[in-house]
């Protein structure tokens, strides 16, 4: 079952940039469906015995060794509060989320679905802003929740630490503060970018996806305000109704827009992103969650952005 549940997710992920969405559907112990997406995914095996970890998390359930390495474990339904199963979970999903190995423990494992982005849509608002769903869709009758996976291991292992040191860069010599559009599904990815952002005197504009970012950057164009003081775009690659890659398309094709810095930041890993960005016309691509390496791109941006204005006032 793994050997040819992998060769799909493989042959899966070349639908990146085409606002589509791959999901492996499993289920936690009820008849309720979710995702998560397949890019995300390493390998699903049964589930293998654990060795306790002292003073862990209560929803960490141990360590397995997968592939010769010794990974965490999470009890995936005890961590999103779902309804207590009645039997022990039978699968591990291996995946990789902000440079971390982790393996999720889950009841069934359905199939893999391909979705169009555009049939995505946020949770409801009866989810709560504390929920773990970061979206929603439907397989034909049935509803599929998209685990906010992030949140997940923000609550369970942690957020990633504030920058180490403030870069000598700092806001005392500019003539602006510029802002930052931040496009981004999961609300703890928003709250970190932003933190970092803040630290080095830069203000975030938070929006929820890539249809919102869009619509952000034309209402700027209209008001002729798109280069007045947004220094850059960050935007997620995997969003519920418009994906970055397809933001950023969408950006270049715009002659109001087509100069604007574009770093897309995902948890997806691998290199495919790398050739995406480059086939889009993304500026850089910068893995999550590092706020020291999100820091020295964004800085880097900024001293060009302002060594431009310098040159151009000097013409």
């Amino acid at each position: 079952m793994s050997t040819g549940l992998i060769d799909s997710i493989n042959r899966r992920t070349q639908l990146a940039g085409y606002n589509r969405l791959a999901l492996l559907l499993f289920r936690l112990g009820g008849q309720e469906l979710f995702g998560i997406n397949v890019f995300k995914v390493q390998e699903v095996v049964q589930a293998p015995k654990l060795t306790w970890v002292p003073a862990a998390h209560s929803h960490v359930r141990g360590v397995a060794p997968v592939r010769g390495r010794m990974i965490p474990v999470l009890d995936l339904a005890a961590a999103v509060q779902a309804a207590p199963p009645a039997d022990e979970p039978r699968y591990l999903i291996v995946a990789e989320f902000n440079r971390r190995v982790q393996g999720f423990l889950v009841h069934g494992v359905e199939r893999i679905v391909n979705v169009d982005v555009g049939e995505v849509t946020p949770p409801p608002a009866s989810a709560g802003d504390d929920g773990y769903l970061t979206a929603v869709t439907r397989l034909k009758d049935r509803l599929i929740q998209i685990i906010d996976v992030e949140k997940v291991l923000a609550d369970v292992i942690g957020l990633a630490a504030d920058l180490e040191a403030l870069p000598a860069h700092t806001g005392d010599a500019r003539q602006r503060r510029w802002r930052v559009l931040v496009a981004d599904d999961s609300k703890v990815a928003r709250m970190q970018i932003a933190r970092t952002l803040e630290q080095l005197d830069l203000e975030p504009v938070l929006v929820n996806d890539g249809r919102e970012a869009l619509r952000f950057l034309r209402s700027q164009a209209e008001s002729r305000q798109g280069d007045d003081d947004l220094l850059m775009v960050i935007s997620d690659i995997e969003m519920p109704d418009m994906d970055g890659y397809t933001l950023t398309t969408e950006i270049r094709r715009d002659p109001r827009l087509e100069t604007l810095h574009v770093l897309l930041h995902t948890s997806l890993s691998g290199v495919f992103n790398h050739s995406m960005v480059e086939q889009v016309g993304a500026n850089r691509f910068v893995p999550k969650f590092n706020s020291d390496e999100l820091a020295r791109n964004v800085i880097e941006r900024l001293r060009n952005k302002e060594l431009e204005l310098e040159q151009a006032a000097m013409a």
